[in-house]
């Protein structure tokens, strides 16, 4: 069985959030393979963990995806700053030998977005629309390429490595069965320290913000790497609340400064994206069309929003929006074929953590002094059939039977995008349906 194969059947997808499954991405021939180590979002310490505990299966599933792909170069791009990890890689480079360079990139945000990492290793702009492959990159993040070795020995995807974060009682980097509750990762790092709190899933720029009484029958998937809490009157929390209708009456004091655009990091690399018209089209009640179609460029970084406006206001949902809109009327963005090249300048306006950090009020936060590491051993999971971009897997199990873990449970549907999903536990099925297979041990 070849590597895409096993990759395929182990259900490896993108680890890093975006849930790609990663036998499709394999199934390709590049120049570059990079590897994103730069740990975008502030705050979390997830990759960085695995840099230093789990260099060996690291460097040996780059070593795999770069045969796979026939990469000419495979480069490791990470943070200087992670001095620890840094010196960890380059031992194990070193003893095994293996020919994988180590990039040293600066710490500024969104070091960690695909089409950044791919500019700062190779100086190549990705084609706006487009994807790294147009430029010969094949892009992937550190637990992806340990879940690719851990594939090539037939270990399916079964656990989660997850930072938690902010307002506990003790921070620490747990591991645990998919389908574990968020309210168990909470007690695997002592409980709260507050009663009144929300959770951020995932980075507290792009990650999504859960309430408290949305907590029971959430779970962990393939794609969480962190769970940050916060107060639940925190500023993100209000922001992250705001109604449609809220975000585009705010939108209307826009005052055009043009701040979203020159900070904005596609703008920068030199695509035509430019959240100040964005907001010009709200602001004066354009009809959506065809000439604005530059706002399906986004990324969502949110750099334009939570740092670079000094109205408060929200460019990055105000092109959500606009997209959404184009995307109804069945408009797609169609590069005209020109040359990208980055602005000038763009070396003196990324965006310093810091900085950024402190404007969103997370100072208490950041560098948190974490606890052991701990794994986690569950009782009873929910493992969901959709942990992945695609289509949702479908059960292949019922209610009564005996699994062990690593057994098949959600298989993807023929012919389409998907992922397979496999039992996080020994146990027997208690419950499955269209979103869930649960499992109870004992």
């Amino acid at each position: 069985m070849d590597l895409v194969e096993l990759v395929r059947q182990a259900g490896v997808v993108g680890a890093g959030g975006a849930g790609f499954p990663t036998h499709v991405k394999l199934n390709a021939e590049a120049e570059y393979l990079i590897i994103n180590a730069a740990e975008c979002e502030p705050l979390l310490q997830t990759d960085q963990f695995l840099m230093r505990e789990r260099t060996a299966e690291l460097i040996g599933g780059i070593l795999l995806t770069k045969a796979q792909v026939k990469a000419r170069k495979a480069v490791i791009a990470v943070k200087g700053k992670y001095a620890r990890e840094v010196a960890c890689l380059k031992e194990t480079v070193a003893r095994l030998e293996a020919d994988v360079e180590i990039h040293d990139l600066q710490n500024f945000y969104p070091a960690g977005d695909e089409q950044m990492t791919v500019f700062e290793v190779t100086g190549r702009s990705v084609p706006p629309g487009g994807i790294p492959l147009n430029v010969g990159c094949v892009v992937s993040n550190v637990m992806t390429m340990i879940n690719v070795f851990e594939a090539s020995q037939g270990h399916p995807v079964t656990d989660k490595y997850v930072s938690v974060l902010g307002e506990v009682k003790e921070p620490r980097l747990i591991r645990v069965p998919l389908g574990t509750p968020f309210e168990d990762c909470l007690e695997a790092a002592g409980g709260t320290t507050i009663s009144d709190y929300c959770i951020i899933r995932g980075g507290p720029m792009m990650g999504g913000m859960i309430n408290k009484n949305q907590l029971p029958g959430m779970t962990i998937t393939k794609t969480d790497g962190a769970l940050i809490v916060i107060p639940a009157d925190h500023y993100l929390v209000t922001r992250a609340t705001e109604t449609e209708t809220q975000i585009l009456n705010r939108a209307r004091a826009c005052i055009q400064c043009g701040f979203c655009t020159e900070q904005c990091p596609r703008y920068l690399i030199g695509h035509p994206l430019h959240p100040h018209k964005m907001m010009k089209a709200v602001k004066y009640a354009e009809e959506i069309n065809e000439s604005h179609q530059e706002a399906l460029l986004c990324c969502g970084c949110g750099v334009c929003e939570m740092y670079s406006c000094p109205m408060g206001i929200s460019p990055r949902k105000v092109n959500f929006y606009i997209a959404g809109k184009l995307r109804e009327k069945g408009i797609r963005y169609q590069h005209d074929g020109s040359d990208i090249i980055a602005r000038d300048g763009r070396e003196f306006r990324k965006v310093p953590p810091a900085r950024l950090i402190s404007r969103l009020d997370l100072n208490d936060y950041d560098h948190q002094p974490m606890h052991d590491f701990r794994e986690v051993v569950m009782e009873k999971v929910s493992v969901s059939l959709r942990q992945h971009i695609g289509a949702s897997s479908q059960p292949v199990v019922s209610v009564g039977d005996r699994v062990v873990k690593g057994q098949l449970i959600g298989a993807t549907p023929e012919g389409q995008l998907g992922s397979m999903i496999h039992a996080s536990m020994d146990g027997q099925v208690v419950d499955v349906n269209e979103r869930q297979v649960v499992i109870a041990r004992g």
